[in-house]
């Protein structure tokens, strides 16, 4: 445990920063852009690279690349070193192609992602943008596998701070947007050169990220080669183990599709309430689980690789209940002020320039939904990895199908019968049922895989936990009401007080009940942090 704190806790400092920052890029975002048509130009545009990579590389990485690796690093006569320049060179030159033709395909990506017209402006502005961001596929493929490899030497730190770069980069070419663009958040007076400056100022911040990532492979004494030798490059059992993951991030990135695809179309029924609240919502969702949850994981699944390889599967099923009390244990109580405060948090951020606060308070209003997704997504992911572990990257496929395929019936269902302004807080939704359904199955399965995960030790932490944040739910909730009934609404200043009193006070009411209740894990947080003040 001490261990897994140490590690995860270097990572969750630099994803930390990475998401603060990251909260800054879309707070600047919206402020120059807004969340109406351009903003879901733009952040159409956003996802499709990403979508791309998952489909090429990041989901591969985690489940496939990083086992064999490991593997190579045990095994091979030089620890795997030319194993990963061959890794590093082949990935290089695909990801360059991928990237030029991607350009080349920028109508067609952005038509497959979104409902718009294809003579509409919408469609225009969003397939300049796409032609501005997709030439960082390559740069933030080969930032990946330099990732990977320290992840491997147990090197956590730049991969973590590394984003942090990249946001603030992006960061300077809103402001600059802001300050010298003459389209504002108006769709109609955006000009080539605004559109250049918010693509390829996107680019450049990938750029510098990836820069960093390689400056910190050559400190661990990485010497990169380039190594054509492709027969040496285990295509083959790459291809055969990573087949089935690729397969999970299609059917995933199916679901995506049809995600954007709704949320187009509701956007273009109620301006505001389309692509931009989906995305922005769904980042501020991810942000407990990017901190902690891939904290956790990414020290987590190389250890986990390394006890399945030489049979030590108790060790496998302690690694497992460990990983997934320390991330519940944060969890449970951020999920419930999520549900609480999801407009309190969304307005300091997204409530100005072009964006009003109606349209902040409706991207917290979509947080609020998301809140009920958090703890079954973190431990589906964690459950994920349990198969990758063993090698096993067909049956993850499966459950991913099931996921998805009960995500889209019920987004399909709930937006037919949702008003248009209720369609992304149904999307919500639809989401949260299909990863609670998901976890269900996935836990069914990887407990038979490794005959038992603990399940009733961890259901009494959870419980305990869930019993423990109840206090900090109620003071949230009470300072919503007395905020909201004695100030009048949720401008910014009286969010903060909210945010103050319901999250900064709820969450030490957490950790006080908690430490009550001798849940070890929120001890154990608890007095690292305090022997780290102390220093």
């Amino acid at each position: 445990m001490s261990r897994m704190l140490r590690a995860s806790a270097i990572m969750a400092a630099g994803t930390m920063v990475s998401r603060v920052t990251g909260f800054v890029r879309s707070m600047v975002l919206a402020y120059a852009i807004g969340t109406a048509a351009l903003g879901d130009s733009y952040n159409a545009a956003y996802a499709i690279p990403y979508s791309i990579l998952d489909l090429l590389l990041l989901g591969v990485l985690s489940s496939v690349v990083v086992p064999m690796i490991v593997r190579a690093q045990q095994h091979d006569p030089d620890r795997g070193r030319a194993y990963e320049q061959r890794l590093l060179t082949l990935s290089t030159a695909a990801l360059i192609v991928v990237a030029a033709l991607a350009v080349l395909v920028a109508p067609l990506l952005i038509d497959l992602y979104t409902d718009w017209d294809r003579g509409s402006r919408e469609f225009e502005v969003a397939v300049t943008l796409a032609r501005f961001i997709l030439p960082q596929l390559a740069f933030f493929g080969i930032g990946s596998v330099a990732g990977a490899i320290l992840n491997t030497h147990d090197r956590y730190g730049a991969p973590m701070w590394a984003p942090v770069l990249n946001n603030v980069v992006q960061i300077g070419a809103f402001l600059l947007y802001a300050g010298l663009g003459t389209g504002g958040g108006d769709l109609a007076k955006v000009t080539d050169g605004d559109l250049a400056l918010l693509g390829l100022g996107t680019t450049a911040g990938i750029v510098a990220q990836s820069v960093v990532l390689i400056v910190a492979l050559r400190r661990v004494g990485f010497s990169f080669m380039p190594r054509f030798d492709l027969r040496n490059a285990r295509l083959g059992e790459m291809g055969r183990a990573g087949i089935w993951t690729i397969g999970y991030v299609v059917v995933t990135q199916l679901g995506f599709v049809l995600t954007t695809n709704l949320a187009s179309s509701a956007g273009n029924e109620v301006p505001g309430h389309g692509i931009s609240p989906y995305t922005l919502a769904f980042q501020l969702f991810q942000l407990p689980y990017g901190v902690i949850g891939v904290s956790v994981i990414t020290a987590m699944l190389p250890r986990m690789s390394r006890a399945v390889t030489e049979g030590r599967f108790d060790d496998v099923r302690t690694e497992f209940g460990s990983s997934v009390r320390l991330i519940c244990s944060v969890m449970v109580p951020v999920s419930l002020l999520l549900m609480v405060l999801g407009p309190a948090i969304t307005v300091p951020i997204y409530g100005h320039g072009a964006n009003s606060v109606a349209d902040a308070v409706y991207i917290g209003n979509v947080l609020q939904v998301y809140g009920l997704a958090l703890v079954p997504f973190a431990i589906f992911q964690l459950l994920l990895r349990v198969f990758y572990s063993f090698g096993d990257t067909r049956t993850p496929v499966y459950i991913g199908a099931g996921t998805t395929a009960v995500n889209a019936v019920f987004m399909v269902l709930l937006s037919a019968v949702l008003p248009a302004r209720y369609t992304v807080m149904g999307l919500a939704l639809a989401y949260a049922i299909a990863y609670a359904l998901g976890a269900v199955l996935a836990w069914t399965l990887a407990s038979r895989r490794v005959q038992g995960l603990g399940g009733w030790t961890v259901g009494m932490a959870l419980t305990r936990m869930y019993l423990s944040a109840l206090p900090t739910a109620v003071l949230a909730l009470a300072a919503v009401w007395v905020v909201t009934e004695a100030l009048d609404g949720l401008g910014f200043v009286n969010s903060l007080i909210v945010l103050a009193s319901g999250g900064g006070l709820g969450m030490l009411l957490y950790l006080g009940v908690a430490h009550r209740m001798r849940i070890p894990e929120v001890n154990s947080i608890v007095g690292m942090v305090a022997r780290r003040v102390g220093r």
